[in-house]
């Protein structure tokens, strides 16, 4: 990895440490760390790259975004896990910001899973979407599911891009800037 990479992945990973202390302790997203983010990412990708660095950097910032948005509306992630996940596909390549997504939702799976393990609901959670499957109707949660609980999923964005950075399958090129 060459010092501008370096740089830029050192940047996109604190910014995103960031943005999961803001959102376990407060629940959101500041939008001034996201602009902040966007702005020096795409300084980042304009210094080190030129205008392919910049348009690389408006791709991933595409992708990160459109890919996530569909989330949002099924009410599965907040705004802000959106706007973070596109901030961080801004640092990235176009490539490497479609791999980041897929490893993000992976991430947020499996720590969902963890959750539900750690707050010993997991074999109820799994019984009430199976009752749901098994009839085709909607059962509503009852007072205390750790399905009702908010999820950090700045986490999962952090926790998926930072994979997405030293772990990509056969072929794809270098994951951060153009």
């Amino acid at each position: 990895m060459a010092q501008g990479q370096i740089f830029a992945a050192v940047l996109l990973l604190g910014l995103l440490l960031i943005a999961v202390v803001s959102d376990v302790r407060h629940h959101r997203i500041p939008n001034l760390l996201i602009l902040v983010g966007l702005i020096l990412a795409l300084a980042v990708q304009a210094y080190t790259g030129g205008w392919p660095g910049l348009r690389n950097g408006a791709l991933g910032l595409l992708i990160g975004f459109s890919l996530f948005i569909p989330f949002y509306a099924l009410g599965g992630v907040a705004a802000g896990d959106v706007k973070l996940m596109a901030m961080a596909g801004s640092f990235l390549t176009l490539g490497t910001s479609i791999w980041a997504v897929a490893l993000t939702v992976i991430s947020g799976s499996l720590l969902g899973v963890l959750f539900l393990i750690y707050k010993r609901q997991f074999w109820r959670s799994l019984h009430r979407y199976w009752v749901m499957l098994s009839l085709r109707t909607y059962v509503p949660t009852v007072e205390g599911d750790a399905i009702r609980m908010r999820f950090p999923y700045a986490l999962a964005i952090l926790t998926g891009t930072a994979f997405s950075l030293v772990w990509r399958p056969v072929g794809l090129p270098a994951g951060i800037l153009g």
